[in-house]
């Protein structure tokens, strides 16, 4: 049998969504002459996940000028936006009735603007010969040895580096399977998969599980395949994303009184701007919309317990008001919530139930109720949003890495450890001195580790780090 001859590089990014893809960025805009390896499955870099939907329809949950990818300059991508529509792209973008800079893209097109971003980087590097190769593939096993990074592939490629980057990106819970599975997934349609949806009777029911950003995706979807039945959503908390709006700005109050810091002391404190800002005419996104930049600092710094507080007691409604729904999604959602066609219940999902052919069962706990009750529809959903926990994604590298002790898991099991460089830290708590993490697997370390401006300021540092070691 023929082996490959292994491949060199002095860095290698293991992931090429939007994370590897501003990695790799930041590393050829860096001057000197070094050699990247993009580690992808995909066909695309920079699209990753989040950014491979082909449907207007599923847009981002933030508006242009929240979404840069570089992070010099927050008005990048509404710069991009307005000469990509004024070439002739994205046409149906005057249906929204505001600048670009409100303006909220589909994410393929958001997928596009990533990569032209990295094409051009490319040319910046090619100047002081630098080079970014994408390898298309699955790391399936990582082992640090003799002063390198080994990677090998699930097709058997080698490949060495001088250091490597966990650039993993977010493993969606409807498309990433389990160590505990619950059969879930293999009964559940995708979320955004508008052409399977199509395959449905028009006037059945579907059942969702989870009340998120993913759920408003899946109602997308379903309107674009043309369902008109009822939509059943089960959720712990039975909360829908706020719509999100373009409030005023608010003083920055958490800049101004570093002595809050604990959870407790921070929801009184924000309780009160909002109530202030809603006396004052002002909506109450505006005082919110300032903690953001605050917010790894609060979780950095704050004990174990009071982590804990927040994700009991806390994280479901900070998730609904914070992490807010584009407002065409939320329209749509509430238009059916008004017509009685999409109801939303306060329920646990306690497993599936068999049934007979064309129909798929659930069995949930509802809020306040010891029983359970078993409901019925013709299809299924997993909108559950992201799976953080490392131990539960049944994919070789994360459970190699695992059971290697190469890794640990991060605060509260979110993502893995790592220093506040990146660094990351094997299960004895020692820094790795060529292997590093970025973006969501660090959501432990800042909780709000996954948007887009903290993936791009993450890269930049990062990329500086390697550069100057």
């Amino acid at each position: 049998m023929h082996t490959a001859p292994e491949q060199h590089a002095d860095i290698l990014i293991i992931g090429g969504g939007l994370s590897g893809a501003l990695m790799a960025a930041q590393l050829l805009r860096l001057p000197g002459r070094r050699k990247v390896l993009i580690i992808e499955p995909r066909s695309e870099l920079g699209r990753g996940e989040a950014y491979s939907a082909v449907e207007l329809g599923h847009t981002l949950n933030g508006n242009a000028a929240r979404m840069s990818v570089d992070p010099d300059n927050a008005d990048d991508l509404t710069q991009w936006l307005t000469a990509f529509i004024e070439a002739g792209g994205w046409p149906e973008s005057d249906q929204q009735h505001v600048p670009v800079s409100e303006l909220f893209p589909p994410r393929g097109i958001f997928g596009l603007y990533a990569q032209q971003r990295l094409d051009e980087a490319r040319a910046v590097g090619a100047q002081h010969g630098s080079v970014a190769e994408h390898v298309r593939g699955e790391v399936v096993d990582l082992q640090l040895s003799d002063g390198a990074v080994l990677l090998t592939l699930a097709d058997g490629q080698a490949l060495r580096g001088h250091f490597a980057v966990l650039a993993t990106g977010m493993f969606p819970a409807a498309r990433t399977p389990q160590t505990e599975s619950s059969g879930l997934n293999a009964a559940a349609l995708d979320p955004w998969d508008v052409a399977a949806m199509r395959q449905l009777d028009p006037q059945s029911t579907v059942l969702i599980i989870g009340s998120g950003l993913t759920m408003v995706d899946a109602v997308v979807s379903l309107e674009q395949a043309g369902h008109r039945g009822p939509i059943e959503i089960f959720s712990r908390h039975g909360l829908l994303p706020h719509v999100r709006r373009q409030p005023p700005t608010w003083v920055d109050f958490l800049a101004e009184d570093h002595s809050l810091r604990s959870p407790r002391q921070l929801m009184r404190a924000l309780r009160q701007q909002c109530r202030q800002a809603q006396a004052q005419g002002i909506d109450w996104q505006a005082p919110l919309d300032t903690v953001r930049a605050h917010i790894g600092r609060l979780w950095s710094q704050a004990s174990d317990v009071q982590r804990r507080q927040f994700v009991r007691h806390i994280r479901p409604w900070w998730e609904s008001h914070h992490h807010r729904s584009p407002p065409l999604s939320a329209e749509l959602v509430a238009r059916l919530h008004q017509e009685g066609r999409l109801r939303i219940q306060a329920a646990s999902f306690k497993g599936l139930v068999a049934c007979s052919e064309g129909t798929v069962g659930i069995r949930i706990r509802r809020r306040g109720e010891a029983g359970t009750t078993v409901v019925q529809g013709a299809a299924l959903i997993n909108s559950s949003g992201i799976e953080y926990d490392w131990r539960r994604v049944a994919r070789p590298l994360p459970q190699q890495l695992l059971a290697r002790g190469m890794i640990q898991p991060g605060p509260l099991a979110l993502g893995i450890a790592a220093r506040p460089d990146g660094a990351v830290l094997n299960a004895r708590g020692e820094p790795a001195e060529r292997l590093f993490a970025m973006g969501p697997p660090l959501r432990g370390m800042w909780w709000e580790s996954t948007a887009v401006t903290d993936v791009a300021s993450q890269a930049k540092a990062l990329a500086g780090r390697l550069v100057g070691l």
